[in-house]
């Protein structure tokens, strides 16, 4: 004879089946039309040089085009918001970065929270930040003799970000801090609209995300001085670290990652995790990935959630330390 305990434990049972099942049917059907990932900035800059590759890749795997929507300005923010406010339905992702996880330090009416909105799916790429110059503007060999130089012309030179409270922007005054130089900050919409200007010579210098300098530092457009992190990035091996140049505790890394609107069904959000980190591991991904200097990163779901939180911390103390603000 069944009690009444057992007896509510199986109804509660039975409730809990029944409302998961719709979920699970919709998991099995998911995608069934295009799914669009947001990315908060325009054509060309970091973000776009993984995102692309990966969305071609994602529609391979999933049968469903991924479309990119370049949504830029205000340092990421505005795309940030727009994806935030997005249906939860499964077919709208964000793909974010490590300006995200400054911007809560930077931007103090922000309409979305990095850590609260979003579903963390997983972490797509990590390249290093690098220091570039335009050869014609900053004739220097190696990051000594350009510390040199800009010590002996303060305000003479200036950098460009992907926008203020960009990791851009943090590296450039970080290393302001570190070497006591003075350079203007010039922020753009986006790396890709900087690194045209770069090029052109209508700046100086670009503390910029290796992803988006890969391309035209192979070519010799710009000169790559040195990579803010412990280790040579994959690929450019003959760029040393800004350690090995002479600039001691200059590391700043890069990140970008994949986010769903909070709400999404966690099926849907399981799902794309298998086939983003399926794709991630592709032979295809992992070249253009080297070539982007980029190792393969690894972090998924809430481990990646918990990564992002440490990092808001991280850069709110990078923030303070280096007195940067909106220019």
């Amino acid at each position: 004879m069944i009690n009444q305990l057992s007896l509510s434990a199986m109804i509660k049972k039975a409730i809990l089946l029944v409302c998961a099942a719709p979920l699970v049917v919709m998991a099995q059907e998911w995608p069934n039309k295009p799914i669009t990932f947001v990315v908060p900035f325009p054509a060309g800059g970091g973000t776009d040089a993984f995102a692309r590759p990966l969305a071609t890749q994602l529609t391979k795997q999933l049968g469903k085009q991924i479309i990119i929507d370049n949504r830029g300005g205000a340092g990421g923010t505005l795309g940030a918001s727009i994806a935030a406010k997005a249906a939860p339905d499964g077919y709208t992702f964000f793909v974010g970065a490590a300006h995200h996880a400054i911007a809560p330090s930077m931007y103090p009416n922000l309409d979305y929270d990095i850590e609260k909105s979003f579903v963390p799916v997983a972490m797509i790429a990590s390249p290093p930040q690098v220091i570039v110059v335009n050869p014609k503007n900053v004739q220097v060999k190696d990051l000594k003799e350009f510390i040199a130089l800009l010590k002996k012309n303060p305000g003479k030179f200036n950098y460009a970000s992907a926008g203020n409270g960009s990791t851009h922007h943090l590296a450039g005054e970080q290393f302001k801090m570190l070497t006591k130089t003075f350079i203007t900050h010039i922020p753009y919409r986006g790396a890709g609209p900087a690194m045209q200007d770069l090029i052109a010579g209508q700046v100086d210098i670009e503390f910029d995300g290796l992803g988006s300098s890969a391309a035209q530092i192979k070519n010799g457009s710009i000169v790559a001085l040195a990579v803010a992190s412990q280790k040579r990035a994959p690929g450019f091996p003959n760029v040393p670290t800004a350690a090995e140049a002479g600039l001691v505790g200059y590391e700043v890394s890069t990140w970008y990652g994949l986010f769903a609107p909070k709400g999404t069904p966690q099926p849907i959000v399981d799902k794309m995790i298998a086939e983003t980190q399926k794709a991630l591991n592709t032979p295809e991904l992992k070249t253009i990935w080297t070539n982007n200097g980029s190792e393969t990163p690894t972090l998924s779901g809430e481990a990646f959630g918990k990564f992002v939180s440490a990092d808001v911390k991280r850069w709110a103390a990078v923030a303070k330390a280096s007195g940067a603000k909106l220019d």
